[in-house]
C-alpha cells in the first residue's frame, strides 16, 4: 500500500489549472504513477465530498462553510483556475477506479458524529481498490475499528494522522484535555491504527519511531515539500506524502 510516494490532494498545479482534491488532480497522480491522499467531509445532506478546508472561499467563488450546502449545491461549484467542480467520494473512486493507491482523510470537527466516517464506509465497502482510511481524530478511526466488519470495510487499514504538539491556536476546535490526549496518544488503545501519517517537521518523534520499530507499523510523512526534506525524514519514515516538486 506504501510503496509509491503519495501525492498530497492528488498531484495538483494550480498554475496548470489543477486544483487540489480535483478528479485533475488524482488523474495527473495516476498518469505519474503515484498514490493519492485526498480530503473527505460531509455536506449539509450527509453527501462525503472531496474537499479540504471548512469554507469555501479560497478554492471556489463562493462563501460560507462546506457542511452548510447540499452536495448537489457543492459538485455545481466550479474550483478556482480550473474548469472543475468539487467532487463528492463516490466521483473520484470513480476516477481513480483501482489504478493507484488512495490514502482517505477524514475531516473531522471533533464532535462525535459518525456521519462521515459511515458515509465513507458505504462507499468505500464496494471499491476493490487500493485504498485505506484515516484521520486526525481517533473516534471515526475507532468506530471503523468496532463496526468495520458490519459496514463491510475491515478489511481497510485504518491509520492516525498525527503531530508532536496541537496548539490552541492552530486547533481551536480542541479543549484543552482532548490536545493532550492527542499529543500524548492516550487514544492508542481505542484506535488501534494500523500506520501513521506524522508531521514532517516534527520528525524524527518517539512515538512514530516506537511504533515502527517495536510494531512493524508503516509510518508516513506529511507534507514533504521538497528533495531536502524527503531525504532528512527518509531514515524514519517508509513514505511520504509530498506536494510541490516530483521525488
Amino acid at each position: 500500500m506504501f510503496s509509491r510516494p503519495i501525492a498530497h490532494r492528488g498531484l495538483h498545479d494550480a498554475k496548470c489549472g489543477v486544483v487540489e482534491n480535483s478528479r485533475g488532480a488524482a488523474r495527473a497522480a495516476i498518469g505519474k504513477g503515484y498514490a493519492i491522499e485526498c480530503d473527505v467531509q460531509l455536506s449539509a445532506d450527509g453527501e462525503a465530498v472531496v474537499f479540504h478546508d471548512d469554507l469555501l472561499d479560497r478554492l471556489t467563488f463562493a462563501e460560507g462553510r462546506l457542511d452548510a450546502k447540499p452536495a448537489h449545491a457543492l459538485t455545481r461549484l466550479p474550483l478556482r483556475g480550473s474548469t472543475e467542480t468539487i467532487p463528492t467520494f463516490a466521483q473520484l473512486l470513480e476516477t481513480v477506479a483501482g489504478r493507484v493507491p488512495l490514502v482517505v482523510e477524514l475531516k473531522s470537527r471533533f464532535d462525535g458524529d459518525p456521519a462521515l466516517a459511515r458515509r465513507v464506509a458505504a462507499l468505500a465497502a464496494g471499491y476493490a481498490g487500493p485504498l485505506v482510511i484515516e484521520s486526525f481524530d481517533p473516534d471515526p478511526v475507532a468506530l471503523l475499528r468496532r463496526e468495520g466488519e458490519a459496514l463491510g470495510v475491515s478489511r481497510i487499514p485504518l491509520g492516525l494522522v498525527a503531530q508532536a504538539a496541537y496548539d490552541a491556536a492552530e486547533w481551536p476546535e480542541l479543549s484543552d484535555a482532548q490536545r493532550r490526549k492527542l499529543a500524548c496518544w492516550l487514544h492508542f488503545q481505542r484506535a488501534l491504527p494500523e500506520f501513521v501519517s506524522f508531521k514532517a517537521e516534527d520528525l524524527p518523534h518517539a512515538v512514530p519511531t516506537l511504533l515502527r520499530d517495536a510494531l512493524n507499523m508503516p509510518v508516513t510523512a506529511w507534507t514533504v515539500r521538497g528533495a531536502e526534506q524527503a531525504a532528512a525524514v527518509a531514515p524514519w519514515v517508509d513514505q511520504i506524502v509530498f506536494e510541490g516538486f516530483s521525488p
